[in-house]
């Protein structure tokens, strides 16, 4: 009963957030790696079809980005420090782009689900800004959470389970290594990155 108890307890204090950084794929692979991250889903989120598939979210006819939704321990990681680390895994300041993926599928976007939330997210960009590490504005969408969809199966998890894949050797790899290295005293143990 007590077992019980403590995993309920703990479910009570976890928060979630959605992000868009890009290809949901690397954003995933670079958060789950985080201490008190508990699960990243990917999925759509920030347009207006319902239900949409992969293919029609590619076509950028539906408004929706990619994006992962993060579920976190507030104790272990603070939603301040969860946002300056997503500043630092992609281009806030590139508009509807990533490297080569290009639409309005793969912008920069926060999706805050309450005031809290918001008021972070602006600060976080604000600090950015006003620290000089970009050289150009950021053009991260704040917006408020209407609704998630879940990605397929096949994009949950996809840079562990498919590490051969030719993009996640060339694109996601690189990235994922670059991130252990500089957040080192941040991350999990390498064994434990699944969702």
């Amino acid at each position: 009963m007590g077992m019980l108890s403590e995993e309920k307890n703990l479910m009570d204090e976890l928060e979630t957030v959605t992000l868009g950084g890009g290809c949901f794929w690397c954003t995933e692979a670079a958060l789950l790696q985080l201490k008190g991250v508990e699960r990243v889903e990917s999925g759509y989120s920030g347009g207006n079809v319902p239900n949409p598939d992969y293919s029609q979210v590619c076509s950028g006819a539906t408004g929706h980005a990619e994006v992962v939704q993060v579920t976190y321990n507030p104790r272990t990681i603070s939603l301040q420090d969860l946002l300056v680390f997503f500043f630092t895994i992609h281009d806030p300041t590139a508009l509807n782009r990533q490297g080569a993926d290009v639409g309005t599928q793969y912008r920069s976007i926060i999706l805050y689900r309450n005031s809290k939330q918001k008021e972070t997210a602006e600060q976080v960009i604000k600090q950015i800004e006003t620290s000089g590490a970009w050289n150009r504005p950021i053009v991260t969408q704040v917006v408020p959470f209407n609704v998630f969809y879940k990605a397929e199966d096949y994009h949950q998890d996809y840079f562990r389970k498919n590490p051969g894949q030719p993009y996640c050797q060339v694109v996601i790899a690189p990235k994922v290594a670059k991130i252990r290295e500089r957040y080192y005293d941040r991350l999990k143990a390498p064994d434990n990155h699944s969702n």
